[in-house]
């Protein structure tokens, strides 16, 4: 039986309303450009129809060469669960992480896969913070002014070089990387930052690109609360380092 070549973890939180049409698109476009795509729709205690939408996608790939997959977590838990749940799932050679609102569009996908044949890279991560980097709709300003505040924080507290951890955009080696997401803790807002942080103790290749991106409302996140919460999180990722919970 042939492996399956990508795996693309969707999380989703309450996404009935666009989750169908961006499952339409991240099948049309990936399944252009793999003989064999695995979708992986992970629930993370949606209370809208997220999950009946995901379930109902599953016949829409029969004949082809996609399979579509629902993870369902009873309550939420964060996307940094999800993304972990769905990680630890994937079949594919490679495994993308996606947000449902593509602010990324899939297209970049191709590039990204480019990137980290001629790199020979583990991971390739979407960037917004580079000055190549294409932002066509951008974030309210307080949302652009937090995120560089975060971003400094990351860079002092952890000393990873990028400039942009948490754009939801993210390309994976599997073989290599599956054992980045058996170490992870954190399941909230710095996840991101977390497994990159465990990626450079393993060792593994990061490279930065940058790509398209279009901030979509509909955002989850509460300013005030989960500041404080993100920056608990960059000092428990730091307690956990030096309690070697991260060693490989």
């Amino acid at each position: 039986m042939k492996n399956t070549e990508l795996s693309i973890i969707i999380p989703a939180y309450n996404e009935e309303k666009r989750l169908r049409g961006s499952l339409e698109e991240i099948k049309d476009t990936a399944g252009a450009i793999f003989s064999s795509v695995e979708l992986i729709v992970v629930d993370d205690g949606s209370t809208d129809g997220t999950m009946s939408i995901a379930e109902e996608f599953i016949p829409a790939c029969e004949n082809s060469g996609t399979v579509c997959r629902v993870i369902r977590i009873p309550e939420n838990r964060g996307k940094g669960y999800a993304v972990k749940m769905g990680m630890l799932e994937a079949t594919g050679e490679l495994a993308l992480m996606t947000d449902a609102d593509l602010s990324a569009p899939i297209e970049e996908l191709e590039r990204l896969v480019l990137l980290m044949k001629d790199e020979n890279a583990d991971v390739v991560i979407g960037s917004r913070g580079l000055s190549s980097s294409d932002v066509r709709i951008h974030q309210p300003r307080y949302r652009e002014y937090g995120g560089k505040v975060f971003n400094f924080l990351v860079r002092g507290i952890m000393s990873l070089p990028y400039r942009d951890t948490q754009c939801g955009f993210k390309l994976f080696r599997t073989l290599t990387c599956r054992r980045i997401f058996e170490k992870q803790r954190i399941h909230r807002f710095a996840f991101d930052v977390e497994v990159l942080f465990i990626a450079g103790r393993a060792g593994l290749k990061v490279v930065e690109e940058p790509v398209i991106w279009r901030h979509s409302d509909g955002s989850k996140v509460n300013m005030l609360t989960d500041s404080i919460r993100t920056f608990c999180e960059l000092i428990h990722i730091r307690w956990n380092n030096f309690r070697g919970l991260y060693k490989i």
